[in-house]
């Protein structure tokens, strides 16, 4: 194998540096330690103010396939039935538009910009999924994706084909809160705090919490079906739509490398009972949200090339975690 040239290769690493910093400024804005920051969501309104009465049909949700974020919203619409309720429409994440691009929709935008600057003339922030919008006012109620699962899981009950599934029970609020904020700021955001690390101190720094963070868990699903027992709860959903990209993407694109979550003995499983569910599987398009991610994030992955990836029927062999509640109850 020749080598190139010492004067070459000093010079591409520099370059390429320089214009790696720029696009990542762009990409994922960091604190100056190099510590990826997530901008904060703009639009906080809720379904059941009085601005905003849950009415079927009168709202939309807007996801991008890609985004664990989103995800977790389209998991628990269908979870409680609401498909007939709140329309749902797909982003594409397209490099050629800078963002998320939009066909056919009903409102004429082509693209999650037009829509945010259609909802609020002179828009200039971040223009990101999900979005939960009120197609009779033109209007965002909601873009931070922890409150429309909230508003999702209560506010439509009364046109829900479930409406007795509730997955943000009142008693397991407190503890679930708790670890929500754990998996939020470890796990969810924790991968990304990886992959869009600026320095080596700041990746060290979250790949250690985040792999500290996934031990705990698995050692925590090791005598309950989930999170916090017997019952599939928002907390549930958040951490999957995590999980689900984890072997796919963060392991390698976001070098999330130390372990894969198959490794995990209780974590592997705890996966595909969640996956197993249905109604949840035809939310994980999971060739679609591989290549989405290896060619929509650029300066993770310049050339492009999407790996042949994990074997997706791994996802639906037998788990048998139904059997730690019999045994929950039997003790």
């Amino acid at each position: 194998m020749a080598v190139p040239p010492k004067f070459l290769i000093q010079t591409a690493q520099f370059v390429w540096h320089r214009l790696w910093q720029t696009l990542m400024s762009q990409l994922a804005p960091s604190d100056p330690t190099g510590n990826f920051q997530r901008v904060e969501s703009q639009f906080r309104h809720w379904v059941g103010s009085e601005e905003f009465p849950p009415e079927p049909n009168r709202y939309r949700l807007y996801i991008g396939l890609t985004c664990p974020w989103a995800h977790r919203t389209a998991i628990t619409r269908i979870l409680k039935g609401l498909e007939d309720v709140v329309d749902l429409s797909v982003a594409i994440a397209d490099v050629s538009v800078g963002g998320w691009r939009l066909e056919n929709d009903p409102t004429g935008c082509r693209s999650m910009k037009e829509l945010y600057q259609l909802g609020q003339v002179g828009y200039s922030g971040r223009c990101s999924v999900p979005v939960l919008w009120d197609c009779q006012t033109y209007q965002i109620v909601n873009n931070e994706s922890a409150e429309i699962i909230v508003m999702l899981n209560d506010a439509f009950n009364r046109f829900a084909k479930f409406p007795e599934r509730d997955l943000y029970p009142e008693p397991l609020r407190p503890e679930g809160d708790h670890l929500n904020d754990l998996i939020y700021h470890t796990v969810n955001n924790g991968v990304y705090k990886c992959g869009f690390a600026r320095t080596q101190a700041a990746y060290d720094q979250a790949a250690t919490a985040l792999f500290q963070t996934l031990d705990q868990l698995d050692q925590r699903l090791g005598d309950r079906r989930y999170l916090l027992g017997d019952q599939l709860t928002l907390c549930d959903i958040r951490l999957f739509t995590t999980l689900i990209r984890f072997d796919l993407v963060y392991h390698g694109l976001f070098k999330c490398d130390r372990r894969r979550i198959c490794d995990y003995k209780n974590l592997w499983g705890y996966l595909r009972d969640i996956y197993q569910l249905p109604g949840v599987a035809a939310t994980c398009p999971l060739k679609t949200i591989q290549q989405e991610y290896y060619t929509s994030l650029f300066p993770l992955n310049p050339s492009g090339i999407v790996p042949l990836g994990i074997d997706i029927h791994r996802f639906q062999s037998s788990h048998d975690r139904h059997t730690l509640a019999i045994n929950s109850d039997d003790s």
